[in-house]
């Protein structure tokens, strides 16, 4: 786990809605567009997040992160970050969870993950090096991302394994900030929608 001063807050976004995302595909490695409604969801972010001072805007090298960063505003001043892509799915990649647990019941991500993919402890990792990476940047930081890997870095911020980021659910589009209550790190909000509603 990172241990951080006390006083900045790290936003994270999740990608608007991706085709795959919609049918609930696992989707790591595979470049999938935003939809329409993705494109929508990700300029409505910009409503939410406009007049907001970052220190650091950092997106996956995902295409669907990287729209959904430029769409909500971005363009000029986020980073990629190779730690911030999507869990590496390996052959469970394009398939749904049932499709897995056809094949496999009782299958679980959180628990055995994906079939010749990248361990859980290795996603781990990553969204430990990027929350010791905002926290050399002085202010707040922003976090263009995925579904999984922000669940992840959620449950890395708070102490929690990173089996807890399964007690997460995080919708395409949302706004998560993770902030602390004095000098214990916290949830502030969590799977806020674009709209604000």
């Amino acid at each position: 786990m990172v241990e951080a001063t006390p006083g900045f807050e790290v936003w994270l976004v999740r990608h608007g809605e991706t085709e795959w995302a919609r049918q609930g595909r696992h989707t790591g490695r595979t470049d999938v567009p935003l939809t329409d409604l993705g494109r929508a969801q990700a300029r409505a972010l910009a409503d939410r997040l406009r007049g907001r001072a970052f220190g650091i805007v950092l997106a996956s090298p995902r295409v669907r992160a990287l729209d959904t960063a430029r769409l909500a505003g971005f363009s000029d001043v986020v980073e990629v970050d190779p730690d911030l892509a999507e869990w590496d799915y390996g052959a469970d990649e394009g398939r749904t969870t049932l499709d897995i647990q056809r094949e496999r019941p009782g299958w679980s991500i959180w628990d055995a993950g994906p079939r010749d993919g990248e361990s859980i402890d290795a996603v781990a990792r990553r969204a430990d090096r990027v929350l010791s990476r905002v926290r050399t940047v002085p202010g707040d930081a922003l976090l263009f991302g995925h579904g999984h890997l922000l669940r992840i870095l959620a449950a890395r911020w708070l102490g929690l394994t990173p089996r807890h980021g399964a007690l997460f659910a995080l919708s395409t589009a949302s706004i998560s900030v993770l902030g602390w209550e004095r000098d214990r790190p916290v949830l502030l909000h969590w799977n806020e929608p674009a709209d604000g509603s």
